[in-house]
C-alpha cells in the first residue's frame, strides 16, 4: 500500500470515529455551566400569561403595534390605561417611545357596540409635545387591534372632537385603522 493509501484510509477511520454513537434509550444530558442571557430584569418581572394586549407605541415618527403579554384580556379601559402609561423600560430599550404625553389627556373610554368613544380632556399647559396624529393614531390603532372595537371617535366636554389623521386633514367621524396605515410600521 502507497503512501497515499494510507493518508486515505487514516482519515476515513478518524471520520467513522467521529459521530455520535447510539443508544438504545433516553439518556438525561447536564447543560454546560453557564452564565447564560437570560431575560432582562424588566423582562423577567413582567407577566408571561397567555393573553396578548397590543399597543401602538412609536419609533422614527411611525406607529409600531407592540405586543405585550398578560394573565388575562385586558379591559378596553385597562388597554387604554397601558398604553398611556407609556412604553416599558424593555421597549424605551428597543427606541420606543409615546406621542401621548404632552399631546393627548385621555381621560376615559366606553364602548357601544364595536365603536370606542375616548374623552379627551384639554391638554394641559406644560405640553411639551405637538405630534397629535402619531398620538391620535396611537390610540386608534392600538383600540381596534382588540376584537371588540373597530372604531374610535373622540369627545371633548361631551361634544365630538375633531381630530388628525395620517393625512392631515381633520376629522370627527369614526375613525379605523386605516385611515393612520400611512404610519404604521410592522415591529
Amino acid at each position: 500500500m502507497n503512501r497515499r493509501h494510507v493518508v486515505v484510509v487514516a482519515f476515513v477511520a478518524l471520520l467513522a470515529g467521529c459521530g455520535i454513537p447510539a443508544e438504545d434509550a433516553p439518556r438525561t444530558v447536564q447543560p454546560p455551566p453557564g452564565p447564560f442571557q437570560g431575560p432582562t430584569p424588566s423582562e423577567a418581572s413582567a407577566p408571561a400569561g397567555p393573553a396578548t394586549e397590543t399597543l401602538c407605541l412609536v419609533r422614527d415618527n411611525r406607529i409600531i403595534p407592540v405586543p405585550r403579554r398578560a394573565d388575562r384580556p385586558a379591559t378596553v379601559q385597562e388597554q387604554l390605561r397601558d398604553l398611556l402609561g407609556g412604553p416599558t423600560t424593555a421597549e424605551r430599550d428597543k427606541n420606543l417611545t409615546s406621542a401621548l404625553p404632552g399631546a393627548v389627556n385621555a381621560a376615559g373610554v366606553t364602548v357601544t357596540g364595536t365603536q370606542a368613544q375616548v374623552v379627551v380632556d384639554e391638554p394641559g399647559s406644560d405640553a411639551g409635545r405637538s405630534d397629535e396624529i402619531l398620538a391620535f393614531g396611537q390610540i386608534v390603532c392600538t383600540l381596534t387591534n382588540r376584537d371588540d372595537v373597530t372604531s374610535v371617535t373622540f369627545l371633548r366636554d361631551g361634544k365630538p372632537l375633531a381630530v388628525p389623521r395620517a393625512d392631515g386633514s381633520l376629522s370627527n367621524q369614526a375613525l379605523v385603522r386605516a385611515d393612520y396605515i400611512t404610519l404604521i410600521s410592522p415591529r
